[in-house]
Order: C-alpha cells, then structure tokens, then sequence
C-alpha cells in the first residue's frame, strides 16, 4: 500500500494560501525551515566562530539579517530563529547541529509556527492597526516579538512595502482572518 501520508500547510491546504486585498498580498509561506540556535553556557567565542563558518548570520537585538543560504532574527539575549530554504534543508537541524556542534542548543520550529509575507504599499496603515509597533519608525530589517489578535508573534520588517509574520501554527486561521479583516477596513 502507497504511503497515505500527505503534507498540508498550516492553514490545511495543498498549496499556499494567497490573499490579494486593495493593494496587499498575504502570502501563506511553507517553503522555509526554521529553528531555533541558542549558545550554551560559555561557548560564546565557539559558538560565533561556528556561526560565522557556516554562513549563519547573528544579528543584533532586534534585528533581522539575511545570509547566502541561512538567515536569522534575534529572538532573546543569546538565541536566535534560523531560516533555510525548506527544499534544501528540511531537516534543518540536520544541517545546523554538525556545524555548531556542543555550542548551541538547536530545535526544530518549522511546524510551530506559521510564516505569512505581508506585501503592498501601506502597510503602516494596515500594522498601526494590529501591532503595538510603529512600522513608519522602524528601519529596515527590524524584528520583534509583538502581540496581534491576542496572539504572540514575530515581526520582521522587511522593507517600507514588505512584513514577515511568525505566528503559532495552531492559530494560522485566525491570523490570517485578523490580517484579512484589517486590511478590508483600511483599503
């Protein structure tokens, strides 16, 4: 018998979800691995001589960086969440344990949480609406942890015309329906 099994994103379907509303575009996202990288107790120096040798970016609080093939945000004082193409590194502790080796705690968060891109012009508008955070005042490459709709979620600051979202994966439909809701009221 053929395997049953069949991979669905989180908000169940086959494919991603895309939701165009006046000028934004809410892009479901499954196609990226993400983990979590924490130093351990007094590994700091071995932990970023790992980190710059595998290519694995260690921005700044508050700050989200792009690399060649892994790229990073800060989470907290010494931890940070680690994307990958998920095609290439679906196991993407897989990829990340060999090079960090005992200087970091690595765990699986890719089916944790749920990736929506946020893309269009006025966006302050539709952010000033769901976030505590001032989007017109953020620069380029800002992360945060914030709250939308009662719900825990990473922002990243892509551009003045694009926003990252990580929100838990349980809540992805809900999300999506505050992202939606918004967005109907200010276009």
């Amino acid at each position: 018998m053929a395997n049953a099994w069949k991979s669905l994103t989180a908000l169940g379907h086959d494919a991603a979800e895309v939701v165009a509303i006046g000028s934004y575009r809410i892009t479901e996202r499954f196609d990226v691995a993400l983990a979590s990288v924490a130093v351990r107790r007094g590994q700091d120096k071995a932990f970023a001589a790992a980190a710059k040798k595998a290519g694995v970016p260690l921005p700044g609080a508050s700050s989200y960086e792009a690399g060649k093939a892994f790229s990073a945000f800060w989470v907290t004082p010494e931890m940070w969440f680690v994307e990958a193409d998920f095609a290439a590194h679906e196991d993407i502790v897989a990829h990340l344990k060999p090079a960090f080796g005992e200087t970091a705690s690595i765990t699986e968060q890719t089916d944790a949480w749920v990736r929506f891109d946020v893309a269009g012009a006025g966006l302050v508008a539709l952010f000033e609406r769901l976030s505590n955070l001032d989007l017109a005042t953020l620069p380029d490459g800002f992360a945060s942890r914030t709250v939308m709709e009662h719900l825990g979620v990473y922002l990243i600051k892509r551009s003045a015309n694009e926003v990252v979202l990580y929100g838990p994966r349980s809540s992805a439909q809900g999300l999506l329906h505050a992202l939606e809701i918004t967005a109907k009221s200010v276009i």
